[in-house]
């Protein structure tokens, strides 16, 4: 036993059945939808990626047109070049990178406790009582660019972290003026 199956007419000429409204209705819906979804949804990720393209390129340009410290902890990629170990908690970060071709430096400032300050020096590698009272071992070229000064009140002490080539030599200077909250200057410097 054969099923009979419906023909359809190939006969040129012969009328083809009216399409219903609700069947052209849904028809051209259903283009409508196709052509928004092939062209709508890639213009609009075009659109949006362009514009995070942009932000993203202001945000560079601004950070790398600094020409003094800038708010906001430096990089994890520049800590760790650097080696300078932001402790946690730390606030009030500022930080400023200078390259050239014979000396590149980092330089951070920072206000954290006193657990933080100890943390922060056991990370770089020295002691608490390396730090030597009234000495200001970051020179006048480096207060110049950052603009700090350690003239204000309060116990300022420093020290000198040299470490060998290609390691950077870091030089520290605290400020003890609030009990218990020490302010830190550093600027880490390395040869390429």
């Amino acid at each position: 036993m054969t099923a009979e199956l419906p023909q359809q007419s190939n006969v040129p000429g012969e009328p083809h059945p009216a399409e219903d409204r609700r069947h052209m209705v849904r028809r051209r819906a259903l283009t409508l939808l196709i052509i928004v979804l092939l062209i709508g949804v890639p213009a609009g990720y075009l659109m949006i990626s362009a514009a995070q393209s942009r932000a993203s390129g202001k945000d560079k340009e601004a950070r790398y047109s600094a020409t003094g410290l800038t708010e906001g902890w430096p990089s994890r990629l520049q800590r760790r070049l650097y080696q300078v170990p932001l402790p946690h908690p730390a606030w009030w970060v500022a930080s400023y990178e200078t390259n050239n071709w014979k000396t590149s430096r980092l330089y951070v400032e920072f206000e954290t406790t006193d657990a933080g300050l100890s943390a922060f020096l056991a990370g770089m590698g020295v002691q608490e009582s390396e730090l030597k009272r009234d000495d200001l071992p970051i020179n006048d070229r480096d207060r110049e660019i950052t603009g700090w000064t350690f003239d204000g009140p309060g116990t300022w002490s420093g020290l000198v972290h040299v470490q060998k080539d290609p390691a950077p030599t870091r030089e520290v200077v605290v400020n003890h003026d609030k009990p218990g909250y020490p302010r830190v200057y550093v600027v880490s410097r390395t040869v390429p």
